[in-house]
């Protein structure tokens, strides 16, 4: 099989995570990395190649970059709000950048789930029969997503977090680290579940700050 190239957005902790997966699978291999004109001026950006992959430019030059490259993927992180990694999706989607969805090798996607366009499936997560994940996902080292469970767009399931059986969560949110989702209960969009916390409906979480960056 012949690797596609593929661009990364965001230069953080969580891009070096999105590396490794990369690395390991046989679908990419990674052009450089892009920022946000304000961030690749951070004292962490100064000198920063993640992983020995070059930062590239900044965001202005993605039109240019487009010409040539067609696949993207968003490696900016999401804990507290999600107006980052959404604004840079209308952007990529907006240059008609192809979101592809990526899966490591050591994780396990049911052939009867279904995970939408520009999620990311990192190490020993797990998502069962049935499930539906959606766009723009990030579902963290060793997490659960289980059977016929839905995750909403743009949201964060954070390492070895469990989704159970029935759940929805929904859309722009985060469920933080151990955290577990009971049986069947259905989240509203733009929620905050703590690490470690058992959320049995959404009076255990709180709101998503999605309006700031």
């Amino acid at each position: 099989m012949v690797k596609e190239e593929l661009l990364l957005f965001g230069a953080g902790g969580h891009c070096r995570s999105c590396i490794d997966v990369i690395e390991q699978g046989t679908d990419f291999w990674i052009l450089g990395v892009v920022e946000r004109p304000n961030a690749v001026h951070e004292p962490r950006f100064l000198s920063s190649e993640p992983l020995g992959y070059p930062i590239i430019g900044t965001e202005e030059k993605l039109e240019r970059i487009r010409e040539t490259c067609r696949n993207a993927l968003i490696t900016v992180g999401q804990i507290k709000s999600v107006s980052i990694r959404l604004s840079v999706y209308e952007r990529l989607k907006k240059l008609d950048f192809r979101l592809p969805t990526v899966v490591s090798p050591l994780a396990h996607v049911s052939p009867h789930a279904t995970v939408g366009e520009g999620t990311i499936v990192m190490h020993h997560a797990v998502v069962n029969a049935g499930a539906t994940v959606g766009r723009g996902c990030i579902l963290n080292s060793k997490s659960l997503v289980e059977h016929d469970a839905t995750v909403g767009d743009y949201t964060h399931i954070s390492t070895a977090a469990v989704v159970n059986g029935g759940v929805t969560v929904g859309a722009r949110s985060f469920v933080g680290s151990h955290a577990t989702v009971v049986h069947d209960v259905r989240l509203s969009d733009d929620l905050f579940c703590r690490a470690g916390a058992l959320v049995k409906s959404t009076a255990d979480a709180t709101p998503m700050n999605n309006d700031t960056a």
